[in-house]
């Protein structure tokens, strides 16, 4: 039991279900609503996108492992009382189930690619494997370049859904709109460009809070180059460009009388993010910066569960 609880804890299985729930919220409350609204056949059967959901899952759990596997010495400093390679699970027993997963996802994305004739699909993945493990070994010791990778990953979570949708709609003869497909498109970028934001934020919070086993072993992130104070202002400043950028939108739904949406993202995403810019500047210790994480994570939850007024209102 102890080494099934670890093995969780290494797949970071919480983060797990997260990606899922993403995609498959993304699926049910935009994908599917948009198209019930044009009277249009979904095109993509479901179960290719929970395949798709699955190999998204592998892929993730296996560059977690990779990164506990090469961070191994970092996370000794950083989280000792959390170590599970080595202290659980033997290093070689970690690169293998790596390999495993990795695989896995790989080839049920070549077979999503085949059965929906969406060939970008298994290369993409095969590049996000590839991302993750030079993330690990190299750039995430790097200044910005493994945030940077971590946070398109993080925003191409709900990109592929939308390129998967868009690519087959304008393929498919039998579509003479290309409306839809149009709409699925902004809406992605809508939340692939929150993702990505989000994600940047709580890495550069999360550098911060790991210096310092960081500098021991010589990684050059931000707080380490640039120093905690202005690593500090470029996060700040993001969070000022997305709340910027959520009040936009929010006065263009308004003009819809989506009364609703608005009133949740004020209440649950923009005020958040105000307490987020307010504790970020107080935050001085490790651990107070772990509480901002936390306070990222949860907006981030708010963030994606907002796609359910696409189907309250598509609907």
């Amino acid at each position: 039991m102890k080494l099934v609880v670890a093995f969780f804890r290494l797949i970071r299985s919480l983060n797990l279900v997260f990606i899922a729930f993403t995609q498959l919220l993304f699926l049910v409350c935009v994908v599917m609503p948009v198209f019930r609204q044009a009277n249009m056949p979904l095109l993509i059967p479901v179960y290719q996108f929970i395949l798709l959901t699955i190999a998204s899952l592998l892929i993730a759990a296996g560059g977690y492992i990779i990164n506990d596997y090469f961070d191994l010495n970092i996370d000794r400093v950083n989280k000792p009382g959390k170590l599970v390679v080595e202290k659980v699970i033997k290093r070689r027993w970690a690169i293998l189930w790596h390999l495993v997963l990795s695989i896995a996802g790989i080839l049920i994305s070549t077979f999503v690619a085949w059965k929906t004739r969406v060939w970008w699909l298994a290369p993409a993945n095969v590049g996000c494997v590839i991302a993750l493990w030079f993330y690990s070994t190299t750039f995430k010791r790097k200044l910005l370049s493994g945030n940077i990778i971590i946070s398109l990953l993080t925003a191409w979570t709900v990109m592929v859904v939308g390129f998967m949708i868009h690519y087959k709609v304008i393929k498919s003869p039998e579509v003479h709109s290309l409306t839809e497909a149009s709409k699925i498109m902004r809406i992605t970028f809508l939340y692939a460009g929150f993702a990505f934001i989000i994600s940047l934020i709580r890495e550069v919070v999360k550098d911060i809070e790991d210096m310092a086993g960081d500098e021991r072993y010589g990684c050059r992130t931000m707080p380490i180059v640039w120093g905690v104070n202005v690593s500090k202002v470029f996060a700040a400043t993001w969070i000022i460009v997305l709340v910027a950028a959520l009040v936009i939108v929010q006065a263009y739904v308004l003009t819809f009388a989506w009364w609703w949406s608005a009133l949740y993202c004020v209440v649950l995403i923009i005020i958040p993010l105000l307490v987020i810019l307010r504790r970020l500047y107080k935050a001085q210790l490790s651990e107070e910066f772990h509480q901002v994480s936390n306070h990222v994570k949860f907006v981030m939850l708010t963030g994606i569960v907002s796609m359910i007024f696409f189907k309250i209102y598509f609907t």
